[in-house]
């Protein structure tokens, strides 16, 4: 069998270097393809000399580790790589090699006869279905939106440059894989502009076998130049949302040990140490992280700068991030400084109406001379009277904050707007909690900025916000009102800031969790319920909308009534501000 696998090696890497021209070409030829079709295995490795000899394979597998970087999905992303550089090369390398044509077809005849119910499960699966039968049988019927991605394909066949493949790549990922990247993470010139030191300092062991774990970006990225022309679909693809079964419901993880503990060890690297013992964490895990969460975990920080596991690229991403969100608060340190004030008094006349003693008859009290008489001869005998006061001190807030990738290009923003909240609610002396949330892979992280009775300096570590990843929103909400519920105070506030729009789609990573994809009607349902159960508990709960107007409809299922749509950031504050004084005006 070695002597057999060695002389298949050897056969396929003659072809790629005779078509390439380039003998000192690396690729590592997939002999567990060749056991499945030959000509699959022999297709794949002359298309990786012809893209080597057309294009730029290094440029191209880059831009891949790139967006994978930027939380792409690494399944269909592949595999729509690998689609648009079968038909960069097809049309070239036939022309020059007339028998390559044969081997295409054969190849594509496996594809279909092999792959062709598990290719039905993907829209990418659909998109790779309607263009190999095309090869085979020349033009099918198609819907119009595939119809416009085999087009945008096929017209690779006329591509001048590898960034004609990269445009097309990114474009048909985001339309198809992911709608949601660009608004999330970032256009293709952000993809394209991570450099490569950020790529180093980045952990790929999670991408990687053990085995292959020294020097793992230029592991990773040789691993990635020759995965990308394997016309063979080995790899697991990232599913569409399905209705489920209510028999498909209950799955049994098996996740190891080792596997866990990598995969927390990650986290804390990038949001640093969590500020909970482990019976406390622990415990809230298992209150919390229940039915559509069950396979999720909360994890509480105080942020990557206050507790830092080492100097990664991480640490130095946000702490850029927090000197522009502090660069941006002095450049409008008096706008701020004058919102504080403004909010502070808004907040302070509502409290002094609140604190005015308020005089009622009682059973008891100090006598009232005047209505001695009744005594005997009224049935209202009160002859005493009682002084009310409010109490400011019985209402407590808490500031909730999407830190997902979508509030990216308003970081500075965001932080402002929550300070000068902050700030108000401390010169008036309301206990508050300020937090922001995202998700990265199962975790929810809940990134604590200042605690309930914190010292009033605590509040510009709001300045430390940074975005990231996904939000899922019903367990951070439910986890905020877990932390209100345990307080003494009789009036509880809660305010959340967002998008409208909860997403939690979990990355196709090895030792990955994978619970339900989390979006669209089910997150919306599920984060809306979350909101009504608190407010059945007493809980007030304001949802501030910050996203476009096409997700109104959605932030009013998940908040009803009490949300507020403000079109620019800026307006978050003084909204708050309207919201808190119409809570405090409720029992005067």
């Amino acid at each position: 069998m070695d002597e057999l696998e060695l002389e298949l090696e050897n056969r396929i890497k003659n072809l790629m270097w005779t078509v390439s021209g380039d003998y000192a070409l690396e690729f590592k030829p997939d002999l567990a393809a060749f056991a499945r079709s030959r000509y699959v295995a022999l297709y794949d490795g002359i298309k990786q000399g012809a893209f080597a000899r057309y294009f730029d394979r290094e440029a191209f597998s880059m831009y891949l580790v790139k967006k994978i970087y930027l939380h792409g999905m690494e399944a269909p992303l592949m595999q729509l790589a690998q689609l648009c550089i079968e038909f960069a090369v097809s049309a070239r390398i036939t022309a020059e090699r007339e028998g390559v044509a044969t081997i295409r077809r054969k190849a594509c005849e496996d594809i279909l006869e092999m792959d062709f119910a598990r290719l039905q499960e993907t829209l990418t699966g659909r998109l790779k279905l309607a263009l190999f039968k095309e090869v085979l049988n020349g033009k099918e019927p198609a819907t119009a939106r595939m119809r416009n991605w085999m087009d945008r394909i096929e017209e690779l066949e006329y591509a001048e440059s590898t960034m004609d493949i990269i445009r097309t790549t990114d474009t048909l990922y985001n339309e198809i894989a992911d709608p949601y990247f660009e608004r999330r993470h970032g256009s293709l010139e952000t993809v394209l502009a991570v450099t490569n030191e950020e790529l180093a300092e980045f952990s790929w062991k999670d991408y990687l076998k053990e085995e292959e774990l020294e020097d793992t970006l230029e592991t990773y990225l040789d691993q990635v130049a020759q995965n990308m022309t394997n016309l063979d679909m080995l790899e697991q693809a990232e599913k569409e949302e399905k209705p489920e079964k209510k028999e498909d419901k209950k799955r049994v993880l098996v996740v190891d040990e080792k596997a866990l503990e990598r995969m927390y060890s990650y986290v804390e690297r990038n949001y640093g140490k969590t500020f909970l013992t482990e019976m406390e964490e622990k415990r809230v895990n298992q209150l919390m992280c229940r039915g559509i969460h069950g396979d999720c975990s909360l994890y509480f920080t105080r942020g990557i700068l206050k507790t830092p596991v080492l100097r990664n690229y991480q640490y130095e991403y946000a702490r850029k991030q927090k000197d522009k969100n502090l660069y941006e608060y002095y450049d409008n340190h008096r706008i701020v400084k004058n919102n504080i004030r403004i909010l502070t008094d808004m907040l302070k006349k509502t409290l002094t109406l609140r604190e005015e003693a308020e005089e009622l008859l009682s059973d008891r009290g100090r006598v009232l001379p005047s209505r001695l008489w009744r005594i005997g001869r009224s049935e209202d005998a009160r002859v005493f009277e009682r002084c009310l006061y409010q109490d400011s001190g019985s209402f407590v807030v808490d500031v909730l904050i999407d830190a997902s990738g979508s509030q990216r290009s308003r970081q500075g923003q965001v932080a402002i707007q929550a300070y000068i909240l902050s700030e108000a609610l401390s010169n008036v002396g309301i206990a508050h909690r300020v937090m922001s949330f995202c998700t990265f892979w199962d975790y929810t992280i809940l990134h604590e900025f200042r605690d309930y009775d914190a010292d009033r300096r605590e509040n510009s570590n709001i300045f430390e916000y940074v975005t990231s990843s996904n939000n899922r929103d019903g367990l951070a909400i439910k986890a905020a009102g877990y932390g209100l519920s345990a307080r003494e105070e009789e009036h509880k506030i809660l305010i959340v800031l967002s998008d409208g729009r909860p997403y939690d789609v979990i990355l196709n990573r090895p030792n990955a969790r994978n619970p339900q994809p989390y979006h669209g009607e089910y997150a919306i349902k599920d984060t809306g319920f979350e909101v009504r159960k608190l407010r059945s508990q007493g809980i007030c709960v304001l949802g501030v909308f910050a996203g476009e107007e096409k997700d109104l409809a959605a932030e009013k299922k998940i908040f009803g009534k009490d949300f507020a749509y403000i079109r620019d950031i800026s307006g978050f504050s003084p909204v708050v501000g309207r919201y808190l004084m119409k809570q405090l005006e409720k029992d005067t």
